[in-house]
């Protein structure tokens, strides 16, 4: 057998299914090489013989025949499905089914299903086509992970029974008209403006609030200070009342109030000649007010 003559014929993939067709050419075909993670289908005249592992193999052409392989490895296909959510928005559900061969079930991997890919298709539609429209668009982007595992349950044991194994079911994308996107998009937005004018009120009110304590503490402690300033005078009169009566002999407290109103008198007519106000003066106003100061002082002790 020449090199030529045991050349391994080319392989051609056939569309929509994991087989492997052959091509023939024209010599000896006795020698096939099975590729690793592949499984060869040898048949007897048409008719299926038995499965052949990876390496070099003997068989008797033309009346043996590999008639296909399958391979083992992981493979993985992209299903895009266009459905209806409860809320009457069109979505388009992208769906990723990794799945395998199973060894040990080749036979019906190879001999029951012609189109393995277009048979998941179709299971891929039905569970979404049949999940997505029992929920709401919002419903739908946080179920994802329960629309993959309805399809993954779907999948499984029927799958299984055709001699493949699911492997996993992602939900890829879920993605609803352009036009959909952005009224979404302008709803969350309004919504956090509402929030930041929100918050910027709750600030204004704590500030405003904060200014109005604020205020009322300082004027609590100007009034205690006014109170502690009125205190300090009386006592300071109280003082020079009684030095005064003690210093001068005759003089009696009376006397000593009178001089000291007289000289609070002149001094407010000196700070309200600054301020260029004119006033009617008379000397009998320092009598009058302290007349009319002590009369007060009466009428409150003999209401009390």
């Amino acid at each position: 057998i020449t090199a030529k003559q045991a050349k391994t014929p080319p392989l051609i993939p056939t569309e929509g299914s994991n087989k492997v067709k052959m091509t023939t050419e024209m010599g000896c075909m006795c020698l096939q090489c099975v590729r690793t993670n592949e499984v060869g289908v040898v048949e007897d005249l048409g008719q299926f013989r038995t499965l052949i592992d990876p390496g070099l193999h003997f068989i008797c052409w033309p009346f043996t025949a590999v008639a296909g392989r399958l391979t083992l490895r992981i493979q993985q296909l992209d299903v895009v499905c266009e459905t209806k959510t409860k809320d009457n928005v069109f979505v388009q559900v992208a769906v990723a089914v990794q799945y395998r061969v199973l060894v040990g079930s080749a036979y019906d991997a190879y001999y029951r299903l012609s189109d393995p890919r277009g048979q998941i298709q179709s299971y891929v539609f039905d569970v979404v086509r049949s999940s997505v429209p029992r929920m709401e668009l919002d419903d739908a982007f946080a179920s994802k992970a329960d629309i993959a595992a309805a399809v993954m349950t779907q999948l499984r044991d029927v799958m299984k029974d055709y001699g493949y194994e699911i492997i996993n079911s992602l939900v890829t994308d879920l993605s609803p008209d352009s036009k959909v996107k952005a009224s979404m998009n302008e709803i969350n937005a309004s919504r956090r403006l509402k929030e930041a004018a929100a918050h910027k009120a709750e600030a204004d009110k704590v500030k405003l609030t904060k200014a109005a304590e604020a205020e009322a503490e300082a004027r609590y402690l100007s009034g205690l200070g006014v109170a502690r300033q009125r205190k300090a005078i009386v006592h300071g009169l109280q003082a020079s009342v009684s030095e005064f009566s003690k210093e001068v002999d005759g003089a009696k407290p009376k006397d000593v109030m009178d001089i000291l109103l007289l000289s609070q008198y002149f001094d407010t007519l000196s700070t309200i000649g600054a301020n260029s106000i004119i006033l009617e003066h008379d000397p009998a106003t320092v009598a009058n007010l302290q007349r009319q100061v002590g009369q007060s002082f009466l009428r409150n002790t003999g209401s009390a």
